[in-house]
């Protein structure tokens, strides 16, 4: 099995936004090996000059000012733009905030935030952070930022804001649930972003949510297994919370698949050029051998967490409970340019071990809760791979799917039909145990 560094791209809020699985490829463009199917007429030298003329017309007449390098970058980006949703720029500045993302860090307050109404809400906050110190809690509102207030203009735009460089400072009116104010002056520093949580449901059953994947997910999952195990916990099923888990590195993805599995194919990648095609496959040895495993999926568990739904699924080592997951099925290379920037390029797709493309259609859940019923809360307008504009079809060239009905609702209802599923399992491991012996 041949592996190979991957980073993980985060957009903007790493709470908010989509995360990709980005795999890093050390050669420039130019060096790939001919493709399978040859390209299209090349561009004219007629080509060439009718892309002059644009933008030396942009730039002459358009009506306010705009320098060339503004131009060209958004020539560039509009070039990926239509390729698929996926695809970007990246300036050499981005660099740094993909490697920290891969650490499962970035340089902010330590809050998510999300726009209601016109507002800036805080949903979460992260312990420890400037924003904890600070005393901001979630439900408080944000009205301004540096002096500029949030009302009157895109909610995104104040967003915005809240991100800098590290040890800079920010300055918060904080409107708290009393309506009683204050102003903060908050400095941006490296923030931890928690990546698993764990507790016991009914004394018995291990429930592990990962909110998304960094390099060292894989070992924080298995060090948390080793710790419960150590402290005497029989554990007769474990449920894997990949709700709204929009995915990160790959690599820990097939790393905690392998540490589930014995044998068996887990992930391929097939692309334009041979050099993109890989396979992925278990190495012998497995954790908690013979314990009944639940993944818990919905519409937001993108990327590497259905690489790991598939993996687990196609090798009949975990029922996966849920909702069709957001169809996320490419591979971004991050390909490096000249002047130290690059580019984010789709470059392949996932399949899972029985050959299942992902991309589109997602992975179906084995037990899909109270039918064709999407469960969110009342905040969520997420979208699945098929709504992005410009999407990659599926091979198959499905047409289309039925949309899924929305319900909102208080209690967490797909956790506990899971972990209805799980007791079914411990009840028939434990039958085929005793049949055994």
């Amino acid at each position: 099995m041949k592996h190979y560094p991957l980073l993980v791209l985060i957009l903007s809020n790493p709470f908010t936004s989509i995360v990709v699985c980005a795999q890093q490829v050390p050669t420039a463009p130019a060096d790939i090996a001919t493709p399978r199917v040859s390209a299209t007429a090349q561009l004219t030298l007629d080509d060439l000059r009718t892309f002059t003329d644009v933008f030396n017309q942009v730039r002459k007449n358009y009506v306010e000012p705009v320098d060339d390098n503004t131009l060209l970058n958004a020539a560039i980006n509009g070039m990926l733009a239509e390729l698929d949703p996926h695809s970007a720029f990246l300036p050499s500045s981005d660099y740094e905030d993909l490697e920290n993302s891969a650490k499962g860090q970035y340089v902010g307050l330590g809050i998510d935030v999300v726009a209601e109404k016109g507002r800036m809400v805080i949903k979460h906050v992260i312990s420890p952070s400037p924003a904890d110190t600070a005393g901001i809690n979630p439900g408080d509102i944000i009205t301004s930022v540096d002096n500029k207030p949030v009302k009157g203009r895109p909610v995104q735009e104040a967003i915005d804001e809240l991100y800098g460089p590290p040890d800079s400072t920010v300055e918060l009116v904080i409107l708290k649930p009393d309506d009683s104010s204050s102003t903060l002056v908050l400095k941006r520093e490296f923030v931890k972003v928690p990546a698993l949580s764990f507790r016991l449901l009914e004394k018995q059953y291990g429930y592990f949510r990962i909110v998304y994947f960094h390099r060292d997910s894989a070992t924080d999952l298995k060090q948390a297994l080793d710790s419960v195990l150590a402290e005497g916990t029989q554990l007769h099923g474990l449920i894997l919370d990949l709700r709204n888990n929009p995915g990160g590195v790959l690599q820990p993805a097939i790393e905690i698949a392998d540490g589930f599995l014995d044998q068996g194919k887990i992930v391929s990648m097939r692309g334009r050029h041979a050099s993109m095609d890989m396979e992925y496959s278990a190495n012998p040895g497995q954790w908690l051998p013979g314990i009944p495993l639940v993944l818990l999926v919905d519409s937001g568990s993108a990327s590497a967490s259905e690489v790991l739904a598939g993996a687990l699924q196609d090798n009949r080592r975990a029922v996966v409970v849920g909702q069709r997951t957001f169809g996320k099925g490419s591979v971004q290379s991050v390909l490096p340019l000249r002047n130290g920037s690059g580019i984010k390029l789709t470059t392949a797709r996932y399949y899972t071990p029985t050959g299942k493309s992902i991309q589109v259609d997602g992975i179906v859940p084995d037990v899909v809760v109270a039918g064709a019923v999407e469960w969110v809360d009342s905040s969520d307008n997420r979208k699945r791979e098929i709504d992005l504009e410009g999407h990659l079809n599926n091979e198959a060239e499905k047409t289309g799917e039925a949309k899924l009905e929305t319900v909102r609702m208080e209690e967490d209802y797909p956790l506990h039909e899971a972990l209805q599923v799980l007791r079914v399992g411990h009840i028939f491991s434990g039958s085929m145990d005793r049949e055994m012996k």
